[in-house]
């Protein structure tokens, strides 16, 4: 048998729903809640997200308020300021995620 290799597929990530045949049509009361918890479920992920890419640019920023003369001192001011107001901002959708379940 000549054909082509099979290709490893790598898994997808989330979650996978599994519907079962035997239960039958969802009603539309159904499929609105399902899919509300679907929505809530994303938006939780994309708030989680911003969160840490709110902390890997405070990182960012004090790593140049902490660099020194190679940075301007104007630069080095403000991206300290950055830093400690990101880092803020970032606890606080922390705290209200957690706060939500």
């Amino acid at each position: 048998m000549a054909g082509k290799p099979l290709k490893i597929v790598p898994p997808v990530s989330g979650v996978a729903e599994i519907y079962d045949l035997g239960r039958g049509p969802e009603s539309t009361a159904e499929r609105v809640q399902r899919l509300q918890a679907e929505a809530r479920m994303l938006a939780r992920e994309e708030v989680e997200r911003l969160e840490r890419d709110m902390r890997r640019l405070a990182e960012q920023a004090r790593t140049i308020a902490d660099g020194g003369e190679a940075y301007p001192a104007g630069i080095r001011e403000l991206t300290g300021r950055i830093s400690v107001d990101t880092v803020q901002r970032a606890e606080i959708l922390q705290a209200l995620l957690q706060r939500l379940g």
